[in-house]
């Protein structure tokens, strides 16, 4: 009967998502707020299909925040990290004692104590790491301005979840003092905290990769999916034995192994399970809201959730003010991380249990946390459609990302139809390239389709200096704006004299600039595809192939070659039509002897080495 009743929950709740998500994703809600509608219709409330509050079914769905932060730290290598201590000690840190100290202020006048007024403030400062980043991921977000400091704020949150841990019991009306033999026991547990910390990282370097290199061997795909959930799971369970986050020890897990040769390999094996998982935590939160409490008062849950989004709202405003942030970053940034967070959950519980607070009173913080959570997707809907236009009717362009990847040894500008070509070929080859666009609607199209590619303009030297000129070995310029294509040269030949420049020409005339620049490799659009068309064409009416590829060979090598030749005369329109007659004349006679040798062999593959 047990194991009927386990099947019957999972089929209730993966049909409530089947049938709710697509519906959500369609009025443009997005996943997350489907499942947690999903959640409050299958509930005890509404047709009673789920219980309340049932303890496996949360355990079980928070695991999917565990995979979901082991997954973005392997989007994180360490040297990134450590570039973004800064903004996550920072704007994290600010953010935390900000609304700390704003939420228990208007707790304590509306005469609550003061120690009360602490912890809902402590508890209320934390955001949904798995909201945000949800919304974030799904609008293409994550790299910009915004985004960054918005995963900056939430990595700190959930590291604060544990010094949090330690101070709710302070503030307890009963608990008074903490013994010197208690301080020992304390001093011992840190100890154990570092050691696992510690292991974790040495494990990861050391141990996981041979392992990992083991089960690959045997090239079972079901052995090495089993592995990567069996390094996730025992990363979590010592974690809690410690009494620490699971999921910030698989992040740092994730951390530790995005360098690794199995990156993208553990990504592909848990990234569904992470979905899976996420979405019944979204079910199970909504599940978990208490209708008959929210019914029975109306007026004080409409202003405790507003009163927590708008305080909220407006702190993370000076947060991002003082982070720099552009003022249409700083509203995405505000909006995205203005609701509760997953971790207030568990903040409620440990400081009902220390007696901070009555239950009543954690039910009641419950369900607004819950209720915001749940307006949260409508706040990121809000963003898009009324506050970011007003924005981009203003301004020419959006701020430029946030470039993570400086030590590429390729650089390239341009990602439309030409340039995707050439970054297609390169990846396929493990050649690491940094892409660069201008074309915003461009940049997104292409996110949507799994490539990483960066918004901005290449002819700013900053944005060069952070996509890593100084090291890379080549830039490539695949745009087809020639003005800007000039101006990314002469930066680049400037402050980059060592970086190696190939460029496409939109045709002649541009090549003949491009040349007077000192450019040497230089590739006109058009005359490679027209050569094979040329070459085909031959082959079809009858010419050997190897003596078709000899004659298109043969044409480019004296096209380019009279290019640079007549770049000098390009200025001068008179003077260079005379010399492209002469030329033509002197190719026409070339080919005409080149007919009339007999070839034996096939060595027409070769280019000439003289005229």
């Amino acid at each position: 009967m047990e194991s009927e009743g386990l099947l019957f929950q999972a089929f209730v709740y993966l049909l409530a998502a089947v049938i709710t998500v697509p519906i959500a994703k369609q009025l443009g809600l997005g996943s997350v707020l489907g499942y947690l509608f999903a959640g409050v219709v299958i509930g005890p409330q509404v047709l009673g299909l789920v219980g309340q509050g049932e303890g496996g079914v949360m355990h079980v769905a928070e695991f999917g925040i565990v995979m979901m932060l082991f997954l973005v730290g392997l989007e994180l290598r360490p040297n990134l990290l450590w570039g973004l201590r800064g903004p996550i000690i920072g704007s994290g840190g600010l953010q935390l004692v900000l609304t700390t100290i704003g939420i228990a202020a208007i707790a304590v006048a509306f005469r609550m104590p003061v120690q009360v007024g602490l912890a809902i403030g402590m508890i209320f400062s934390a955001s949904s790491t798995a909201i945000v980043l949800q919304s974030l991921s799904e609008r293409n977000l994550l790299t910009s301005k915004a985004g960054r400091t918005a995963f900056s704020v939430l990595l700190f949150q959930d590291i604060a979840v544990i010094p949090i841990l330690a101070i709710l019991p302070l503030l307890a009306v009963s608990g008074s003092g903490v013994t010197t033999d208690h301080s020992g026991r304390q001093w011992q547990r840190a100890l154990v905290i570092l050691a696992v910390v510690l292991a974790i990282v040495a494990g990861g370097r050391f141990l996981v990769r041979p392992i990992f290199r083991y089960v690959a061997s045997i090239r079972l795909h079901e052995i090495f999916t089993a592995a990567s959930l069996l390094l996730v799971v025992g990363i979590a369970l010592a974690m809690q034995k410690v009494g620490l986050s699971p999921a910030l020890g698989t992040f740092l897990a994730g951390v530790v192994l995005a360098e690794s040769e199995y990156r993208h390999e553990l990504e592909s094996d848990i990234e569904p399970f992470k979905g899976l998982l996420l979405g019944l935590f979204f079910i199970s939160v909504g599940a978990s809201i208490d209708l008959r409490l929210i019914a029975q008062l109306p007026l004080l849950f409409a202003g405790l959730v507003l009163g927590l989004i708008v305080v909220k709202f407006l702190l993370l405003l000076i947060v991002g003010k003082v982070s720099k942030l552009e003022r249409s970053q700083n509203f995405t940034f505000a909006f995205a991380l203005a609701q509760g967070g997953e971790f207030a959950f568990v903040l409620i519980a440990f400081a009902a249990q220390n007696q901070i607070f009555d239950q009543r009173v954690g039910n009641i913080l419950v369900a607004t946390v819950a209720l915001s959570m749940v307006i949260a997707p409508f706040l990121f809907t809000l963003n898009d459609n009324l506050v970011q236009p007003r924005f981009s009717s203003r301004l020419p362009e959006r701020e430029p990302d946030e470039i993570d990847e400086k030590d590429n040894p390729v650089i390239l500008a341009g990602f439309g139809r030409f340039g995707h070509i050439i970054g297609r070929v390169l990846n396929l080859q493990g050649i690491k390239t940094t892409v660069l666009d201008l074309d915003a609607d461009q940049v997104d199209l292409v996110r949507k389709l799994g490539l990483k590619v960066f918004y901005g303009d290449a002819s700013r030297l900053e944005l060069l200096r952070s996509a890593g000129a100084e090291k890379a070995k080549l830039l490539v310029l695949a745009i087809d704006d020639e003005e800007k294509s000039m101006q990314i040269i002469e930066t680049a030949r400037k402050h980059f004299p060592k970086l190696t420049i190939l460029a496409r020409a939109k045709g002649r005339d541009h090549a003949y600039r491009l040349v007077r620049e000192g450019v040497k490799h230089i590739f006109r659009e058009t005359l490679g595809s027209s050569l094979d068309l040329a070459a085909t064409a031959l082959r079809l009416l009858g010419v050997r192939a190897y003596e078709a590829q000899r004659i298109v060979k043969s044409f480019r090598h004296y096209d380019e070659k009279g290019v640079r030749e007549l770049a000098q005369y390009s200025e001068n329109p008179d003077e260079l039509l005379s010399h492209v007659r002469n030329r033509i004349l002197t190719i026409d006679e070339l080919f005409e002897a080149e007919r009339t040798r007999v070839r034996h062999s096939d060595t027409g593959w070769d280019p000439p080495k003289a005229e």
